[in-house]
């Protein structure tokens, strides 16, 4: 197993790099599938290296924000690299928020290019001459400004931004129970490093999968789950821009696409094994492994799922400020109820409201140490103060942990 850490990535390093590995070997490989279009890792390469061109012509420079409003299609996935390729900082924004959180979003990050998909632009046009740092609005889709056009005549090479392993490449807002939501900027190292330590450690992504995820790209569990992980180890990706919601929507997505990996939450499995005779209805043959995040998986879903389906939900406990599962189940080692066991390359400790570390069976405040955790909230020194204490991240989790090693969610 290779556990890997910050010193392992090269101290100038570009996170661009998870797409452009597969360029040696796998250029002509279908890396992202979607019913509007399928393309190849060459095919993305070269339009995130026009995206990237077309956004150095705007003048973005390195540590800017490019936002990305936008359902989960490929232009989201091209302006994701192309920025990060440059240096810019992408932000995937929650396309389920109000035009309030989006102003605020926008405001807040400083947003200079905003690649916004043409259903989602009314949202954005009644206020956008309020955002001050907001300088250009590309539409993808019918507008104004469209991207088709803005990439067009762009080349399709484009060097990579020399930028440092701890340079920020991608900032999300993680929407808390009060406040605003809370900006989190993650690093360049962050990237290829929870993709090694989950994505292929725990999970055994390989370059003959295929994933499949109703959590969203805008969603850290999307984007890693369903862009960096497999494209890290080499895999392809299916991309829906419907709603999830819509549990058919997941099942006839994965019957025409054929993933392997499915990855979903809870309540997504619990609504699926509502439906009467899903498996009779849809052709789930191709999946090999399940994965849940976003709330603890209780027992009698994992046990329902694997009496119908055949095939193991692996649960973990992840989060946007670490980037992001750091306790998990995983294949051949799973009990159900749990959040499973500590993931190689991290710490966990329960500790009580002093901070003084508790023995296993009692439950405490849940606090993680990795090599992939951010630094603090934006523009928020106050809840900064209470979450990121030093080496230590405070999850806000209640758990306990049993005598065998397993971690069990408590509130």
């Amino acid at each position: 197993m290779n556990v890997m850490r910050a010193a392992d990535l090269p101290r100038y390093y570009n996170a661009v790099d998870i797409l452009e590995r597969n360029l040696a070997e796998r250029a002509d490989k279908i890396a992202l599938c979607s019913p509007e279009r399928n393309m190849t890792f060459r095919e993305v390469s070269q339009e995130a290296n026009r995206v990237g061109n077309a956004l150095k012509r705007l003048h973005v420079r390195v540590g800017d924000v490019v936002g990305i409003l936008c359902p989960d299609q490929a232009e989201w996935v091209t302006t994701f690299f192309g920025a990060m390729k440059i240096g810019a900082v992408a932000l995937g924004i929650n396309t389920l928020l109000t035009p309030r959180e989006f102003a605020y979003i926008l405001e807040d990050s400083r947003t200079r290019v905003l690649i916004v998909h043409e259903s989602l632009y009314p949202k954005i046009e009644a206020f956008r001459k309020e955002c001050r740092f907001l300088e250009h609005v590309v539409v993808v889709g019918d507008g104004e400004h469209s991207y088709e056009e803005w990439i067009r005549n762009e080349p399709a090479e484009l060097a990579a931004a020399s930028t440092q392993r701890d340079d920020f490449a991608t900032l999300n807002y993680s929407s808390g129970t009060t406040g605003e939501p809370k900006g989190i900027f993650h690093a360049h190292k962050d990237l290829p490093l929870t993709a090694q330590l989950f994505g292929v450690n725990v999970l055994g992504l390989r370059s003959e999968d295929r994933t499949f995820a109703a959590s969203k790209l805008f969603f850290t569990f999307g984007t890693g789950g369903n862009l960096l992980f497999p494209w890290y180890a080499g895999a392809g990706i299916v991309l829906f821009a419907g709603p999830p919601r819509i549990s058919t929507n997941v099942l006839e997505m994965a019957e025409r696409f054929k993933p392997t990996i499915l990855f979903n939450a809870p309540t997504g499995y619990a609504v699926i094994l509502a439906i009467e005779d899903f498996m009779g209805k849809y052709d789930l043959s191709s999946v090999r492994l399940c994965v849940s995040a976003g709330e603890a998986l209780p027992a009698p879903i994992w046990r329902r799922w694997k009496e119908t389906t055949g095939l193991d939900i692996i649960d973990g406990i992840g989060s946007t400020e670490n980037y992001h599962t750091f306790i998990s189940n995983r294949p051949g080692d799973i009990r159900p109820g749990s959040s499973g066991k500590v993931v190689p390359g991290y710490e966990v400790k329960i500790v009580d409201e002093d901070f003084c570390e508790l023995p296993p069976g009692q439950m405490g405040n849940l606090l993680v140490k990795g090599e992939t955790a951010a630094l603090f909230y934006l523009h928020d020194y106050e809840r900064s103060q209470k979450t990121f204490l030093g080496e230590w991240l405070f999850t806000g989790d209640k758990y306990y942990v049993d005598t065998d090693g397993y971690y069990w969610h408590a509130g």
